[in-house]
């Protein structure tokens, strides 16, 4: 596998830096390869802009900054727009649907929409959002198991809501992977 560059956005309070730390945890801890996780936020501890970046290879990562994301996953209109610019040309944006509507992306940049919220709240938990777009980014991707992130999924989240989780993990995963099929 090539080095994968991936930045993930949205606010706080969105889950967005444990999204990032899950898909680290599943590349280096269940998938053997080796990742890195930069994480940025605003002061404020819910509403403020945040991003994680997440860098994935077989071989080691010297330099941990995404540059140019290989892989965008927004989560709020405000991520879209102050990201967006960074994606590459032949890039993927994985984005939340209800939140978020892409517009003047380059002709080669691929996208895949899901309405993660409305998922999460049928689920009967808003929160877990940041886990139907794990879910959806393992199905789009491919570049990690499915095994690997559910098991990344269900060591980092609370005691008491590894059902719930799993939950919102399949539902993401599933709803990524038959758009994929469907192309």
């Amino acid at each position: 596998m090539a080095k994968t560059e991936i930045r993930i956005g949205g606010l706080g309070g969105q889950g967005v830096i444990l999204s990032g730390i899950i898909i680290g945890k599943a590349a280096s801890i269940y998938d053997g390869k080796h990742s890195t996780l930069i994480q940025a936020f605003g002061p404020e501890a819910r509403g403020s802009a945040c991003s994680a970046q997440v860098m994935i290879d077989d071989n080691a990562i010297g330099y941990p900054y995404v540059k140019t994301p290989d892989i965008l996953v927004v989560m709020s209109s405000a991520a879209y727009t102050q990201f967006v610019p960074e994606l590459g040309d032949s890039g993927m944006l994985l984005y939340e649907e209800e939140l978020v509507d892409p517009k003047d992306l380059p002709a080669g940049v691929k996208t895949y929409g899901i309405p993660a919220t409305r998922i999460a709240e049928e689920l009967g938990r808003r929160l877990v959002l940041n886990i139907v777009m794990v879910g959806f980014f393992a199905g789009v991707t491919g570049i990690l198991s499915p095994k690997a992130v559910e098991k990344a999924v269900l060591a980092s989240v609370p005691r008491g809501t590894e059902d719930l989780n799993l939950k919102a993990f399949k539902r993401g995963f599933e709803h990524g992977e038959s758009l994929v099929k469907g192309n």
